[in-house]
């Protein structure tokens, strides 16, 4: 995160301190740098730049208005699993054309809406999906352009909650299975085939599952043109890992380099990609207080406002991510081992694990990579309001692009009996 470092004693977000930031917006608070971002998504945009290609951002990964918005006047696409992701990137000012319908459980009514707008295409994960789009499609006397999400069986050595391209898993169709339901497609009236797609898992920090599973998808794209289906485009997914800890992932440019020679045989196909982490983690942090500390034994907690409810990557699938307290360390503090731990009235609220810190009452701790699966994974569990979130704009200029939840949030729409 090359945009955090100490100056005078103090945690400074670009030339911004972090203090500041913490006064003026409250606590807990999500930060995210939009040059960050910026860069991020264009590194993609330059590696492609000598090929027919579309970047579509993937929004589960951080769906704020302000994120889809900077990244529409970026020229990006948006990869989406949802009518409310397709809603959001609609009002963001995305163009239609540019958005492709993924997800497992795709209803009636989000393939209606997503017909209705012209989507570039849907994301197919099962035969009875495909039949169910070209039902809706003839109804309403439209053509729907589909591309079929095929499960390589590759595995992404990644953790088993993000794998998602083993024939266990969920989603897509399998690859034994892959040339039967496109000639099933083929027959159908109200079905154009543009594409083929797989994504394979997330948090991928090696470039071979990516390699495996485009090769394996090549493969598929020869035998289709043998039965005289052509496809326009082959949608490569996203999943490239970031540095939390040590990790060493790919560059961006490394990973797109690798997959285009693959399809340099291939040049009138337009290539996607839907990365969504390597986008928008290291462009975000968390902001929270220590309420207390607290020692009892060999055991030391340091007890902050943000919990699972804000931030629940740590619980869910024990990721590790990096805390440095906004008071810069020095020579003369005594530090402890602790835990860091929410407020949350669950034993897995624990935001990080055995982190030396020496921290007091007040003071303020930044967890970092927290831009991607964190503020679009929080609830209100323990009748928490969700945070603020505030988008640094340059190096001295930050704005509010949501803001913190109300009480009267909490219960918006229930009813007392």
């Amino acid at each position: 995160m090359d945009f955090l470092h100490y100056q005078n004693g103090h945690l400074m977000a670009e030339k911004i301190a972090i203090s500041e930031l913490a006064i003026q917006y409250g606590t807990p608070l999500y930060i995210y740098s939009a040059p960050y971002i910026t860069k991020q998504f264009m590194a993609y945009e330059q590696a492609l730049i000598h090929r027919k290609h579309l970047v579509c951002y993937a929004v589960k990964a951080n769906s704020n208005l302000s994120v889809l918005s900077l990244l529409v006047k970026s020229g990006a696409g948006f990869d989406i699993v949802s009518q409310g992701e397709l809603e959001r990137v609609l009002k963001a000012g995305a163009d239609p054309k540019k958005v492709v319908f993924s997800g497992v459980a795709k209803s009636t009514s989000e393939i209606e809406r997503a017909l209705s707008i012209g989507i570039k295409c849907f994301n197919v994960e099962s035969e009875s999906e495909l039949y169910r789009i070209d039902e809706i499609a003839r109804k309403l006397g439209k053509i729907a352009s589909i591309s079929l999400r095929i499960n390589p069986d590759v595995d992404a050595k990644t953790h088993p909650y993000i794998s998602t391209g083993l024939r266990e898993n969920k989603f897509g169709i399998s690859y034994q299975l892959a040339i039967d339901v496109y000639r099933k497609a083929k027959t159908m009236a109200n079905i154009k085939i543009v594409g083929i797609d797989c994504h394979i898992g997330s948090q991928l920090t090696e470039l071979a599952p990516f390699l495996d599973a485009t090769d394996r998808i090549l493969a598929l794209v020869d035998q289709l043109k043998s039965d005289n289906i052509d496809i326009e485009h082959v949608d490569l997914g996203g999943g490239l890992g970031v540095c939390y800890d040590n990790e060493q992932p790919p560059a961006i440019t490394s990973l797109v380099t690798e997959l285009t020679h693959k399809l340099q045989n291939y040049p009138d196909i337009e290539i996607l990609f839907e990365p969504g982490r390597s986008i928008v983690a290291n462009a975000g942090l968390l902001i929270t207080k220590v309420e207390y500390t607290k020692h009892q034994d060999n055991n030391h907690f340091a007890i902050v406002d943000a919990g699972m409810n804000d931030l629940i990557r740590p619980a869910l699938y024990q990721a590790w991510m990096q805390v440095l307290p906004e008071r810069e360390p020095q020579s003369s503090d005594k530090p402890y081992v602790y835990n860091v731990v929410g407020p949350i009235c669950e034993s897995s609220d624990v935001l990080a694990y055995q982190r030396e810190l020496s921290v007091n009452q007040d003071d303020l701790l930044v967890v970092c990579s927290a831009g991607a699966y964190g503020f679009s994974m929080a609830s209100n569990y323990n009748s928490h309001p969700r945070p603020a979130e505030v988008m640094l704009l340059d190096d001295k200029q930050h704005q509010i692009i949501r803001q913190r939840e109300t009480f009267d949030d909490l219960w918006r729409g229930e009813e007392v009996l």
